[in-house]
């Protein structure tokens, strides 16, 4: 028999908002383990960086694909039930990306890992959300630390293990083995059962025939929008960054690294404060400070042409964007008539195609414009956020929930 989530006693509640924190973490961690030895795969497979890149890609268009199908299906079966599933998917596939023996091999796992990477990062968050629900306090951006977090714990024990000879093939198996115990003894059995499904969120209903998609309401569309901007940013910012202060700054190879490094542990720390900066200022307040500080920051670094006040404004940068996808999250999950799983795929999707598409565009504009003005871009997607800020107002997401929307319909 599922279980109300509004019917949890505290200590039950507490239980699940521990076990989605975890969920945040091990994916993360996992995704860090990945990408700190994907050079060790590139040098054993003996492939080039164009090749390379394309097998990456084959990832993210795996996550793309699986995010609105995750969606359906946690709207539909559940998505304590999609987590496990795409949790265990994810935590399997990883061995298999050091044991390829070729990059047509590579790049299909990379597909599937993707694939179960996406799935498990709409279904988590449809979890966060519910988590939010039944402890009766923002918790979102506190998840979304997690993740940061667990993705820099496992680049460090990546990087620590690659510099002690240890194979990928032998961390890998260790990492997915240790991930899957912790997931089934600690994350997993405490997660949402979901409420009662709406039948007309869910099925059929007289006809029992399956239900189809159409067009999301414009004010989610405005959300993803939202999710796109500071998603592009985040995709830039960790494959330009570096470049741009070796090259535009001159700054040595280790200080440009920084660049980076600051943007991640600047985006953790306002991660961790963007709930209690929630609870004060409330979303729409906070997103305009964000995007202010975050377009403020990336000018600083345009402009100023020195290494230390760049590497400040890229800090500045990531404080921005911490609390920004957090509040879209929440915004989408908490659309009017609509199931948590198919908004939540929507704002994520879009999302994660402005994180794929980030860093090819500033390259293509660089060739054009120069880097400099190409990260210009960066500048004018945050300030961005400041005009799409109000639309994670409730009063407004409400007038325009009528729409006929991204919802399961007859």
């Amino acid at each position: 028999m599922q279980v109300n989530p509004g019917a949890l006693d505290r200590r039950s509640a507490k239980a699940a908002c521990l076990g989605v924190a975890l969920l945040f973490f091990a994916n993360g961690c996992l995704m860090g383990t990945w990408v700190s030895r994907v050079p060790a795969v590139q040098d054993r497979l003996g492939i080039g960086h164009g090749a390379l890149g394309l097998a990456l890609l084959s990832m993210a268009f795996g996550a793309l694909l699986a995010m609105p199908v995750a969606g359906q299906c946690a709207a539909r079966w559940g998505s304590d039930r999609i987590s496990r599933i795409a949790g265990l998917l994810y935590f399997a596939l990883l061995p298999l990306l050091a044991l390829s023996p070729g990059l047509g091999v590579l790049a299909a796992c990379l597909f599937c890992f993707g694939a179960a990477h996406g799935a498990l990062d709409v279904a988590m968050n449809a979890q966060a959300v519910e988590a939010e629900k039944v402890s009766e306090k923002p918790v979102m951006s506190r998840f979304h630390a997690l993740f940061s977090l667990g993705g820099l714990a496992g680049a460090m024990g990546g990087g620590w293990l690659a510099g002690a000879g240890v194979s990928p093939v032998l961390h890998f198996a260790a990492a997915a083995l240790l991930l899957s115990v912790a997931a089934f003894v600690l994350a997993f059995p405490p997660l949402l059962a979901p409420m009662v499904l709406d039948s007309s969120l869910s099925r059929i209903g007289q006809n029992g025939r399956p239900a189809r998609w159409v067009k999301p309401p414009g004010a989610l569309i405005a959300v993803g929008v939202l999710a796109f901007c500071v998603m592009l940013g985040e995709g830039a910012m960790a494959d330009w960054s570096a470049v741009y202060l070796r090259r535009e700054t001159g700054a040595g190879e280790g200080l440009a690294a920084a660049g980076y490094a600051a943007f991640s542990l600047t985006m953790a720390i306002g991660r961790l404060a963007g709930d209690a900066l929630s609870t004060r200022f409330g979303p729409v307040p906070l997103v305009r400070i964000s995007g202010l500080l975050a377009g403020c920051g990336m000018a600083t670094a345009l402009l100023s042409g020195q290494t230390l006040l760049s590497l400040i404004g890229f800090a500045a940068v990531g404080l921005g964007f911490a609390a920004v996808v957090p509040q879209a999250f929440r915004a989408a999950g908490q659309t009017p008539g609509m199931a948590v799983g198919p908004a939540l795929a929507t704002v994520t999707t879009m999302g994660y195609f402005g994180f794929l598409v980030g860093p090819a565009l500033i390259g293509f504009a660089a060739e054009a414009f120069g880097l400099r003005w190409a990260l210009g871009i960066l500048a004018g997607t945050s300030f961005a956020l400041i005009v799409l800020a109000p639309q994670l107002e409730p009063s407004r997401r409400r007038r325009a929930a009528p729409l006929r929307a991204c919802r399961f319909i007859r």
